[in-house]
């Protein structure tokens, strides 16, 4: 990645994460990519990856990224041309309802926090993996934004990588709990 990845609303330091990827991490992000059957991405990070995937040809993950379909949630393009890509628009989380119909494996999202965001609204996310840099950039965009919609998630693993990153499971658990300390 870099520093110039996504400077959408003013976003200047790019490449935050790159620092702390170590071989353990890229293990585990290829056993996850193993999983998928397709991917989802909203717009932006689409454009960033149909950049720059389709020229990194000796990455491991390479064939995996471009060889498998992929979705795009988007209101502005009419085209996408990383193939196999499919435009999704309109009611885009009654269009994953029906990709997650079909029978198969996983429908991954890599990035994409607004279209994640939205999916987690709609209950339509099974498993969040977070990956946690030891690091603040002090801006861009956030995952779990003020005015968010509550979830419960439950913890299924976490570890920690030798370079420092911090990778924990969840799967979805339904309404979060809420209660009084002492009670």
């Amino acid at each position: 990645m870099r520093a110039s990845e996504d400077t959408s609303d003013g976003f200047t330091r790019g490449g935050w994460f790159v620092p702390y990827v170590d071989g353990e991490f890229e293990r585990l992000a290829g056993a996850w990519l193993r999983e998928a059957d397709a991917f989802l991405f909203g717009r932006r990070t689409y454009e960033n990856f149909a950049r720059d995937w389709p020229e990194m040809h000796d990455h491991p993950a390479a064939a995996t990224l471009n060889g498998l379909p992929k979705y795009v949630a988007t209101h502005t393009l009419t085209r996408a041309d990383w193939s196999p890509t499919t435009i999704l628009s309109g009611d885009v989380p009654a269009q994953v309802a029906e990709l997650k119909r079909r029978p198969g494996r996983e429908l991954q999202i890599h990035g994409s926090a607004r279209l994640a965001q939205s999916l987690l609204a709609a209950g339509l996310i099974d498993t969040l993996r977070l990956v946690i840099a030891p690091v603040v950039v002090g801006q861009g965009r956030r995952l779990f934004p003020d005015g968010g919609a509550p979830a419960g998630l439950r913890l299924v693993s976490h570890r920690t990588t030798p370079g420092g990153l911090s990778v924990h499971v969840f799967e979805a658990a339904g309404t979060p709990r809420f209660g009084t300390y002492g009670a």
